[in-house]
């Protein structure tokens, strides 16, 4: 995911969650930042939270000397504090927030959201496409419906976070909350928290 009309010397490199991707792209070309290139983790990696620190260190040490700049689209996501640890050893910063519905909605809109009901079970435009292998296989559920009471059974309502206003998602957001047997709840984010960082990050040669 490269733009080739700027040196790699002179852009910055974004790290990124898979489940990120396509809104990077989004964004990067809506608002004609040539000066940014994309490399991912897989977003599968999330099962195994314990590999993202080691993971990350090795997509930075692999283009380090590449790039003027890396920044990490990554949030703690379960590490425990120690991707920040790795990033620290590495020179590299990330983006703020425990999770990437915090990318989304804003920190404090998000500390919102939790207070209102703490067993709540959020969904991002692409946790919406990925639900069923995602959550209903990915958890077993599909084969093994009976448990859905044992994973969820602490969850009162799920709330999707629409990065776009799409109805068919709308509608496989509804669809999930039907299968977890929990309240639906529609929330528009938007890109503006994730486009707002990116538009800080400065061109290196600039």
């Amino acid at each position: 995911m490269q733009n080739n009309k700027i040196p790699r010397s002179d852009k910055t490199l974004l790290i990124a969650c898979g489940a990120l991707a396509r809104e990077l792209l989004a964004l990067i070309e809506v608002n004609n930042f040539d000066h940014m290139d994309i490399t991912c983790i897989p977003a599968s990696i999330h099962n195994t939270p314990k590999d993202i620190p080691e993971a990350m260190r090795a997509k930075i040490r692999e283009h380090r000397d590449d790039y003027g700049r890396i920044v990490a689209l990554f949030a703690d996501c379960g590490t425990g504090g120690m991707l920040d640890v790795v990033l620290a050893e590495e020179g590299v910063e990330r983006i703020h927030g425990a999770h990437c519905y915090e990318f989304y909605t804003g920190p404090s809109a998000f500390a919102e959201l939790a207070e209102q009901e703490l067993g709540t079970f959020y969904l991002t435009d692409y946790i919406v496409r990925q639900f069923d292998a995602l959550i209903m296989d990915g958890l077993g559920m599909t084969k093994h419906p009976e448990l859905r009471d044992m994973y969820f059974a602490n969850y009162k309502r799920l709330v999707y976070l629409a990065q776009t206003e799409d109805p068919d998602l709308i509608e496989q957001a509804k669809a999930a909350a039907d299968k977890l047997g929990l309240e639906y709840e529609y929330r528009f984010t938007g890109l503006s928290e994730l486009g707002t960082f990116l538009a800080q990050q400065e061109p290196t040669s600039s």
